[in-house]
Parts: C-alpha cells; structure tokens; sequence
C-alpha cells in the first residue's frame, strides 16, 4: 500500500528545548516541494523516546495540518506498551493519518506470540500498519514466520524492514504479499533489486529530491539511474548514521540552515571529528549553503 519514498521527519527544537512548529512545518513544506511520497512523524528520527505522550499527539496534529494532503502522513505511534500503542494510534486515526509506524515493542522483548497479539491489537484500530522490524534497537526480530502470519490482517500492509538483510527480503517477499520499504537507507536500492518498494528514509531529510528520483527509477525498472544516484549519494546515506540517529541527520540540517542543533538528552551533538566528515559529504556533494 505504502510505496515510493517516505521521510522519517526530524522533531525541530528551539532554544527552550520546546518543539519547534513552525520550523518542523517548513520542513514539511520542504519535502512537498520535492515530491516526496510521505512523512513519518515521531518514529525513532523524530525523537519519539523523549518526546511526552502529549507532544506525540500534537506532533502528529501539526504533521497532518502542514502536510495538507500533498502527501501522506504515516504517524509513528509504536510503544513497548500496547495500551499505549493503540492509544496512540486511534488518535492518529481520529486525526486523519493516512497509516501507523508500528515499531516492534522494546526492552520487553515480547515472544513472537506476544508480537503477533501486540500488533493485532494496533491493526484492530482500523488504521493502516506499517511494522517495523529493527532487531538492533529493539532487541527482538519479528521472525519471517511472524511476518507472514501478521500479513493476514487485512490492515496490517506494509513491513519498514531495517534488520540489515536483503536475503530476509527475498524470503518475505516469496512467502506473502505484503509491501516491504527499506529501512536502511544504504540497503534501499539492493532490496528494491528483490522486490522492496521504496524507503521510509533518513536521508530524505537532506536530499529529499535525489532519493525520490533513484526509488522512481527503480519502481519504473530504469536501474541504471537508480545505481548512479546511489553510487552517488551512498556517502550521505552512511553519513546519516555516523552517530546515533537523528543526531547526523539533525546536525546536517543544521549546517544547512534549516533547523537550530537541539537535541533531548540522553542524546546530544555529535564528536568534531564526525560533524566534520558530515560536513565534507554536504560540501562534496552541493548541499551546503553558498
């Protein structure tokens, strides 16, 4: 259901540490400008751990307001609590989002048939799901069999895969039908190769125009385009994960003038070292102001 290229949108902050709203609505401006396909407010990119259940709702309410159905709006409403889960998520729902990013449940590290009952209970809803499988934060997998299992639900039609593996791709794509986007923005063109239909992307946030153009080209088999676009922006999609994200991906919008470098410990401002090898790749690649 949900194809082409959507962007994981960072949470602005301002000086008082508040959520910035009016510049996190530039930035959706930005995106629409660049035909992105959609956002994803508040998921992992967008701060979600820090951010209060109040200022989740509220993110989500500014998304769909500035968003103005130029694009679609898959608001991030995953918790490790699935009361808190499907509270999140119907008010997505009664809010107007287009879909859910249901993260798989955190630290708790649920069975397979603890996962299985968690994301009935958020497809329940009525909204449509997109999983997201990311072992390496979360601590648990949602094994393939899971995944086919879960596929069955009729609102559950979309799986984020950033578990690392292509060959876990070929194997869901083979075994039921359900849309798989890439969550690794470096893995997008290789699991587009066998099957995957776009990205929900980090490094859309920067260059939100070349990623669209590369999944297009991809979607419409023209692979020779998509390759050298990847070849081409492959530095910014590892830079984009230096340091723990969103912390690159929010210093690059800072050198780019777009947003102020705040962050909600425990996260905080990259190394020099690091914010000078982001800076390189911005500059190699024209992304720098003047």
């Amino acid at each position: 259901m949900f194809e082409g290229v959507y962007t994981a949108i960072v949470t602005p902050f301002n000086t008082n540490g508040k959520i910035d709203f009016e510049k996190f609505k530039a930035l959706i401006d930005r995106q629409a400008a660049a035909g992105i396909d959609g956002i994803v407010p508040v998921g992992t990119t967008g701060e979600s751990p820090t951010i209060s259940v109040d200022e989740h709702c509220k993110v989500i309410d500014a998304a769909i307001a500035a968003a103005k159905g130029r694009m679609k709006v898959i608001a991030g409403t995953g918790a490790n609590s699935t009361v808190e889960a499907v509270h999140l998520t119907k008010h997505a729902k009664d809010a107007g989002a287009d879909g859910s990013l249901q993260v798989t449940p955190y630290y708790n590290r649920p069975s397979q048939q603890g996962l299985i009952r968690h994301f009935t209970c958020t497809a329940d809803v009525g909204l449509p799901i997109v999983l997201y499988n990311v072992p390496s934060r979360t601590g648990r997998e949602i094994e393939v069999d899971t995944v086919v299992e879960l596929a069955k639900h009729p609102k559950i039609v979309t799986l984020k895969e950033a578990g690392g593996s292509v060959d876990r791709v070929s194997r869901i794509v083979c075994q039921c039908d359900i849309t798989v986007v890439s969550g690794d923005d470096p893995l997008t063109l290789p699991m587009m190769a066998v099957g995957a239909k776009g990205v929900i992307s980090v490094a859309s946030n920067v260059a939100p125009a070349p990623i669209v153009e590369m999944v297009r080209a991809a979607l419409n088999g023209d692979w020779a385009t998509a390759q050298s676009l990847h070849r081409k922006y492959y530095g910014l999609f590892n830079g984009m994960f230096l340091d723990t994200n969103p912390v690159p991906v929010k210093a690059a919008l800072v050198m780019m003038g777009l947003i102020e470098e705040r962050y909600r410990l425990p996260l905080c401002p990259m190394a020099k070292p690091l914010k000078e090898q982001l800076a390189a790749t911005l500059k190699d690649l024209g992304l720098l102001p003047g």
